[in-house]
């Protein structure tokens, strides 16, 4: 997650929040270690949700990481497929691309 972070940064993205969900101790629960990131750039995804507000329920993007061995972001790119959904055109859709690889190279992919 801290590599996913640092790559994100470098590239003038936004993160909104960082929730480490195995943090539940006062739940009197447990959870092996997992994390979420909660990133996004305004300027690729503001121009989706003015298209379709819908698009606000899959924005801003999201990456997963838990614990098997080695962390694994998930990908962002669901949202993608998702987007005909959202009924958005396919070069608003393009705005999400440039995150996916990013991820991978976060993931060691």
């Amino acid at each position: 997650m801290e590599r996913l972070q640092a790559l994100l940064k470098e590239r003038d993205i936004l993160i909104f929040a960082h929730i480490d969900f195995s943090a539940t101790r006062h739940a009197r629960v447990s959870m092996r270690p997992e994390q979420m990131l909660i990133f996004g750039n305004p300027k690729a995804g503001t121009p989706l949700m003015w298209e379709s507000p819908l698009a606000g329920l899959d924005l801003p993007l999201k990456a997963l990481a838990w614990k098997m061995g080695r962390a694994r972001p998930g990908s962002p790119t669901t949202i993608r497929r998702t987007s005909c959904g959202h009924g958005l055109t396919p070069a608003l859709g393009a705005n999400l691309a440039a995150v996916a690889p990013i991820v991978a190279l976060a993931a060691g992919e």
